[in-house]
């Protein structure tokens, strides 16, 4: 029983935070969000990843990353107002994770994402597909079609995931629905260009 109302707090903080971040109109505020939220940040060294480099415009996600010793490289950008602080083609995979949604980046950083990689390397994108980011879900998908029309990248896998995370607003929470679906992209960037 302690475990459930354990479970059950810890939903409501996260269905709190997540909320407040996609009603957070202003990018300083949104910072501030992460900037509080970076104590209890995942991080991708528990799955083998060994050099890593991280982005973010959290300064706050950036220090306590930072603490933690696992990266070769930390800068901050805001994604999808800046260009990438790196030269083309350095990055053997690149990842976007949780970012790719209504109210966070733009999907106008996917061609800078790809600019980053090495030819022949990978990105990772995921999105999510619940109702409430139906909209951005179908711009991603078309900027995602032109750079494969382009010939810059191929699709090598893109996998539907049923309960992708929790839900965490309250159309949904009221709904019932205890998980919204999300979806992984994996692209190979073209080996030549």
């Amino acid at each position: 029983m302690a475990d459930d109302r354990a479970d059950s707090s810890r939903l409501a903080e996260v269905q709190r935070r997540v909320a407040q971040v996609h009603h957070e109109g202003h990018p300083e505020q949104q910072l501030r969000f992460y900037d509080g939220w970076a104590p209890e940040y995942e991080e991708l060294q528990a799955k083998g990843f060994c050099r890593l480099h991280g982005l973010d415009g959290s300064q706050g996600m950036l220090e306590h990353a930072c603490r933690k010793g696992i990266y070769q490289d930390l800068k901050r950008c805001l994604l999808g107002q800046e260009a990438l602080p790196a030269p083309e083609g350095c990055y053997d995979a690149v990842l976007i994770v949780g970012a790719l949604s209504e109210g966070q980046v733009p999907t106008s950083v996917v061609p800078e994402l790809l600019r980053v990689t090495r030819p022949g390397g990978y990105l990772c994108l995921t999105t999510r597909s619940n109702t409430g980011n139906l909209e951005y879900k179908a711009q991603l998908q078309q900027v995602l079609n032109e750079l494969e029309q382009r010939g810059l990248w191929r699709k090598v896998m893109e996998q539907e995931v049923e309960a992708w995370e929790r839900a965490t607003s309250e159309k949904e929470s009221a709904q019932g629905v205890e998980y919204i679906p999300g979806v992984v992209y994996l692209y190979q960037k073209s080996p030549v260009l």
